[in-house]
């Protein structure tokens, strides 16, 4: 991280500074400031990078300025133009600042992405060093590739603040006036103790961080149109969530009407046949048949007290709709089910139950007409009707806080997970969590309390369709690269010249061509293992479930149980496999293909 002391010229107060661990060191240049330079000089030192403070210079001046104080970047803080900044940037490295209010908008900063840096900075009737801050949960709409600093009231109390600002173009503080004796006279020992505890690695958490990212991924990428939506649900979600009278009303929903909680089962015939202790959570036993129930009735809460009237959702393998569906119905609220094509023939039984719960099943007909093109369309009609609509989004994608927000939902599983494993073995946590992935809200919420515990080892499994070689996948973590997708950057599968790969698998609720942003996180930290299986390994493993448990998985869930005997299992391992639902809504598959297996 960049750390720059901005504002010096006492010579005995620049040395000290200059001995501490700080890349650069800020020369106040414009003349208004109670800390211009004046007729001030600094001796040069080896380890800083010395930049100069300029507001709307002639470009003359600057040069002069360069000379005198041999100067090694130029900062300018004024409205200077794009032309003004490429002369000056001809000089030396620029770094262009802008001021931040709620009102800025963000796009004129696009033009200036040729700059060296960009300083963000609070706006105020001065400029600088005024002792504000402007709201940082703001930085997500920052979205060019342009590392750029943070300035604006930074003081001794915000480093933890700061360590989790994970931005990717986050690259360093500018510090000032909350460090200082006097204008342009830092304390010497405020500074060392804020560079010393800004630089302990922090502790890695794999949870959202304040504005909307997880590592590199996430964010809000979001059109216009959406804004207000997005905000409020931004700035509502957490407080609505906690309200004591809104956790009153989910968990009893959760209880007397999903069916909560589901059993954790020893399946003893299958932990004989892989080794281990084998534990299926059985999200298959709530209402509807699958987990997706856990979210749609927190959001169905939310969007009531959001004042929302209208609900849309997408849905692939039919259970998200399902269960958007169920609760419309409870609430007597107008349903708009986006389902793709080709997923409506393959997924009929969801489909009916659907229309039968009163909802309008509204067919996506682009692209390959599956799960990417519906979420399309769901977008295209929130786009439409951002006032009255709540799009209840049934994975952890999406802008930001849709992934956090489904996550937390769906986090009743791994709370479960903690006291039922408790009562069988002693202790609250597995060795093992396994999950499938697709977008990922089953293994979201299987992970959600096992997140940073690194006694859990978190196995996320993908479907490979016929083959990760073939092109006929789902296996975003081996074929996908970084991008945006439905809002927020992830890993998926595109051309390179950015253009959606089409995936394939013979699950409907796993042919996204991403994941979500969290599980891109953990993938690419390497805190979650990933695995693929194929069509037939997925249909192999529900037959065999199917024969030795007694129990008929959804294809999703067979793609989980397919690597089983590729984990190498120890004979005292306890390992927890999310049943994320059940299989009767495959059964026309499966049919198909009873004489193969």
């Amino acid at each position: 991280m960049i750390i720059k002391v901005c504002g010096l010229r006492d010579r005995a107060n620049h040395q000290e500074i200059s001995n501490l661990d700080v890349e650069m060191i800020g020369i106040n240049l414009y003349k208004p400031s109670s800390r211009f330079i004046g007729a001030y000089r600094l001796e040069q030192v080896v380890d800083q990078l010395r930049v100069g403070v300029f507001v709307k210079a002639s470009i003359e001046a600057i040069k002069e300025a360069i000379d005198t104080h041999q100067l090694d970047l130029l900062q300018l803080h004024g409205d200077e133009d794009v032309e003004y900044c490429k002369e000056a940037q001809s000089l030396k490295p620029i770094i262009k600042v802008f001021r931040i209010d709620p009102d800025f908008d963000w796009s004129v900063i696009l033009d200036f992405s040729f700059a060296d840096y960009i300083l963000l900075d609070t706006k105020t009737a001065k400029y600088g060093g005024s002792g504000k801050k402007f709201d940082w949960s703001i930085l997500n709409l920052y979205t060019i590739d342009t590392p750029f600093l943070l300035s604006g009231g930074i003081g001794p109390d915000d480093i933890e603040d700061i360590k989790k600002i994970q931005h990717p173009q986050f690259a360093g503080v500018d510090i000032n006036s909350k460090f200082e004796i006097s204008p342009a006279l830092k304390d010497v020992s405020l500074v060392s103790s804020f560079t010393k505890e800004i630089r302990i690695k922090k502790i890695m958490t794999y949870q959202v961080d304040d504005i909307g990212y997880y590592g590199e991924f996430g964010g809000a990428f979001i059109p216009e149109m959406l804004h207000a939506n997005i905000a409020s649900l931004k700035k509502r979600y957490v407080e609505i969530i906690n309200d004591e009278d809104f956790q009153k009303e989910f968990d009893n929903l959760l209880k007397d009407y999903v069916g909560r909680p589901t059993p954790l089962y020893l399946a003893k015939r299958l932990s004989a046949l892989y080794g281990g202790k084998i534990y299926l959570k059985r999200e298959d036993l709530n209402h509807t048949g699958a987990h997706k129930i856990n979210n749609t009735i927190g959001q169905i809460l939310l969007a009531q007290r959001l004042g929302k009237k209208r609900i849309i959702a997408e849905t692939g393998a039919g259970q998200h709709g399902v269960a958007t569906a169920t609760v419309c119905a409870l609430m007597g609220v107008e349903c708009i089910v986006y389902m793709g094509q080709v997923d409506i023939g393959r997924q009929a039984p969801n489909v009916a139950r659907m229309r039968m719960l009163g909802a309008e099943v509204r067919p996506a007909m682009s692209g390959s007409r599956t799960l990417k093109d519906a979420t399309n369309e769901a977008i295209r009609d929130w786009i439409n009707h951002p006032e009255d609509t709540h799009y209840i989004i049934g994975s952890v994608v999406g802008p930001h806080p849709y992934p956090d927000m489904v996550a937390r939902f769906q986090s009743v599983i791994s709370e479960e997970m903690k006291w039922q494993l408790k009562e069988k073995e002693g202790r609250e946590y597995p060795d093992y969590v396994v999950a499938c992935i697709g977008g990922g809200s089953n293994a979201a919420g299987a992970y959600y309390h096992y997140l940073d515990d690194k006694r859990v080892k978190l196995v996320s499994v993908e479907a490979a369709g016929l083959g990760v070689d073939t092109g006929e996948s789902a296996a975003t973590s081996v074929l996908g690269t970084k991008g945006i997708i439905h809002g927020s950057k992830t890993l998926l599968m595109q051309t390179e010249d950015g253009q959606i790969i089409e995936p394939y698998s013979i699950s409907a609720g796993l042919d996204y061509p991403g994941i979500g942003p969290q599980h891109a996180h953990l993938i690419a930290s390497g805190r979650a293992q990933v695995y693929s299986a194929t069509d037939k390994e997925a249909l192999t493993a529900a037959m065999e479930l199917s024969r030795i448990e007694g129990i008929i998985p959804a294809l999703e869930t067979a793609h989980a149980l397919a690597i089983l005997d590729q984990m190498k299992l120890k004979e005292e391992d306890v390992v927890i496999v999310n049943l994320s639902g059940r299989g009767d809504k495959d059964l026309a598959t499966y049919i198909d293909h009873l004489d193969d297996l």
